[in-house]
């Protein structure tokens, strides 16, 4: 049991370098830090509330059951190694030891010991079924432009989840926090229909310049997501509030659009940089370095996206030669 747990870490540890090699140790040094630090300060607020400090392991799991679903080496690992979900449940309770060490830290003992059991239950929980979402496809409420709208909402049953979402941010007894709370679960389920990229055919036929075709990519996107989001920001009672979170939150619906053809067509790394983007935006609002970093990431990647798709496409219309 130990050994073959050991050769696991060693090969994921090596993974986890390679994807550090090729996201660029650069950015790596530039966020990380900040990202441990927008984490250890939303845990020391979580931690002095009765309600919030709870609210850290479940967050956490949440986190490691999405990427444990949408793994992509399901199949390898079931094929050459039976007992595999006993390797993944040490590799998650090694993930959540930190965050549970730094509660233990703030005197939060009760969610550090649920953090560390529920962690490694993750390891037991299904992969995503893709088959299942083109299996029964009804007639999408989104234009087929719109592809990532079309099979994104579907795979997640955003159907039936923004009815849902939006009865509990209007419950006659929820606070102020139930909408803000839908509007960051909302936020998640949009920047899922952005983590997986479209075939390179597809985006050789639509896009002719990639300035044009990330503003159309914007333009769809924004649009929905504003179409969508806008019941939820009615609930807020305050339409300066309301106002000035939308754009906040559609902000962060074009930092997604952009950080997936930044680093098109690589799924991993896709993913990877809009969580950092998201985390990184979301808990360092009011450090005195927010400005000027919101302003980097901001130009990095409208710059890293356009050179992204020059390349692809530069790519593209060089095959037909090289034949």
């Amino acid at each position: 049991m130990a050994a073959p747990v050991a050769a696991y870490l060693r090969l994921r540890l090596r993974a986890l370098a390679r994807l550090a090699r090729e996201i660029g140790w650069l950015r790596l040094v530039l966020l990380l830090p900040l990202l441990a630090l927008a984490t250890m300060q939303a845990l020391v607020v979580a931690a002095g509330h009765p309600v919030g400090r709870w609210a850290a392991p479940l967050v956490v799991a949440s986190l490691l059951l999405t990427a444990h679903r949408q793994r992509a080496d399901w199949q390898f690992l079931a094929t050459t190694a039976p007992g595999f979900r006993r390797w993944l449940a040490v590799e998650y309770a090694g993930y959540g030891l930190p965050v549970a060490l730094l509660l233990l830290a703030l005197h939060a003992a009760g969610p550090a010991i649920l953090l560390l059991l529920l962690a490694p239950l993750v390891a037991w929980a299904p992969p995503t079924r893709e088959g299942r979402a083109t299996q029964h496809r009804g007639r999408s409420l989104f234009r087929s432009e719109a592809f990532e709208w079309v099979s994104g909402m579907r795979a997640a049953k955003a159907l039936l989840l923004w009815p849902l979402l939006l009865g509990g941010a209007a419950w006659p007894r929820a606070n102020a926090l139930g909408p803000v709370l839908t509007l960051v679960v909302w936020l998640l389920v949009v920047m899922a229909c952005y983590g997986a990229p479209e075939p390179s055919t597809m985006l050789a036929v639509a896009a002719r310049q990639p300035g044009q075709f990330i503003r159309r990519r914007l333009g769809l996107g924004l649009a929905y997501a504003a179409l969508t989001v806008a019941p939820f920001l009615a609930l807020l009672g305050s339409w300066p509030l309301a106002l000035g979170l939308g754009l906040y939150w559609l902000g962060l619906v074009a930092l997604t659009i952009l950080a997936k053809y930044a680093f098109y067509p690589n799924a991993v790394h896709i993913k990877t940089i809009q969580a950092l983007v998201l985390v990184v935006v979301l808990l360092l609002v009011g450090h005195p370095a927010y400005p000027p970093l919101l302003v980097v990431v901001v130009g990095g990647l409208i710059w890293q996206s356009h050179r992204r798709l020059r390349a692809v496409l530069g790519q593209q219309a060089g095959e037909p030669k090289q034949g």
